[in-house]
């Protein structure tokens, strides 16, 4: 089974070829079908911003390690008790890369993003085929194409942003970092009333992007003082609401400054595990009661994000697809930074789902 994978631990970014992390295409055993599994012959699948971390050794350094968690595809077989939603032969699907044991304490206790035995199952989605339970598998609306689908994963985790921010309809609401995540929060943001709505971003092709997409206003941290500018876009109040999705230890510091007193701050991205962000408790917890909190995975998230994606703008995001083969070449692009997202083909397969 084609799969593509980390074959040397490094950075992706490293300027020293020798040093420089790699990623290659591999064989890994097809693991069997169980009786509650399904087999998916994958379509698409995209490269997660996440994904370059794994290069870098932040679950492990055995290599190979498979990669590819945000995916669609279209259901090839069923083990013989994989019936209990419906699924069929045939149908189009994307699906949480994630599954949740069901019977450890998190899990029982409504907190499944913690359960205990989460790592044990690790079925890479970059690749020919990949095999899921069916609790993991969800069948996507006609209207949405094998091509969007594969953008189920990264909804789902702005769905779970947007549901830690605790967003009243009218809230003024910063996001900080325009990559996909960030994109799509501000999108399931702006669903949820969201106003003053900006986003802050140095790149200028992004804050583009996100004016495009429901932004009210855009903040360059670069160029712009960026206090001063949260000032004036929230008449001096500051921010409701203020989401980082940058995963960069220079954005989020400032972050606190420009949020509005009793404001909820979510840090919504993987941080350097040694990055450790000075907190002045009695400036922000104390007199400004700032809630502050974070997000892993997306638990109860899924059905959610499916009920929204056939309304998110998501044509740029789909625009840039490699092949299987140019696996390596994909990543290279996604590292430039040049493209909002990149997507890798991994079969060819006749979609009869919508343009949307």
């Amino acid at each position: 089974m084609k799969t593509v994978a980390v074959t040397k631990i490094g950075s992706l970014r490293d300027p020293d070829e020798q040093a420089r992390g790699r990623i290659g295409l591999v064989d890994l055993i097809e693991p069997a079908l169980g009786p509650e599994d399904v087999r998916i012959r994958v379509a698409y699948s995209a490269i997660c911003g996440s994904d370059p971390h794994l290069a870098e050794g932040f679950f492990g350094t055995e290599v190979p390690i498979g990669l590819g968690h945000e995916l669609s595809g279209v259901v090839e077989a069923l083990g013989e008790k994989a019936h209990r939603n419906g699924l069929r032969i045939g149908d189009r699907i994307a699906g949480n890369f994630l599954r949740f044991c069901g019977t450890c304490t998190p899990c029982r206790g409504g907190q499944q993003q913690f359960c205990e035995h989460i790592q044990e199952y690790n079925r890479p989605g970059m690749a020919e085929t990949v095999t899921w339970h069916e609790s993991q598998v969800y069948k996507l609306p006609d209207s949405v194409s094998l091509l969007k689908g594969c953008l189920l994963e990264p909804a789902s985790v702005a769905v779970r942003i947007a549901d830690k921010t605790n967003i009243k309809v009218g809230d003024r609401v910063a996001v900080c970092g325009g990559g996909p995540i960030g994109q799509l929060a501000l999108q399931v943001l702006k669903m949820n009333g969201a106003t003053s709505l900006t986003l802050i971003e140095p790149i200028a092709e992004r804050r583009e992007m996100a004016l495009r997409h429901g932004a009210d206003a855009v903040i360059d941290p670069v160029t712009e003082d960026q206090y001063q500018r949260a000032q004036e876009i929230t008449d001096g109040r500051g921010y409701d609401v203020v989401v980082d999705a940058s995963g960069s230890p220079r954005a989020v510091r400032g972050l606190l400054d420009i949020a509005a007193k009793g404001a909820t701050v979510v840090y919504g991205a993987m941080y350097p595990h040694d990055f450790e962000m000075p907190l002045n408790l009695s400036d922000y917890l104390y007199l400004k009661e700032l809630t502050l909190t974070g997000v892993f995975v997306s638990p109860y998230a899924f059905p959610r994000a499916l009920q929204v994606l056939p309304h998110l703008e998501l044509d740029e995001f789909t625009e840039t697809v490699f092949d299987l083969e140019d696996a390596p070449a994909a990543f290279e692009a996604h590292v430039s930074g040049k493209h909002p997202k990149i997507v890798i083909r991994c079969n060819r397969i006749e979609d009869g789902g919508g343009a949307a």
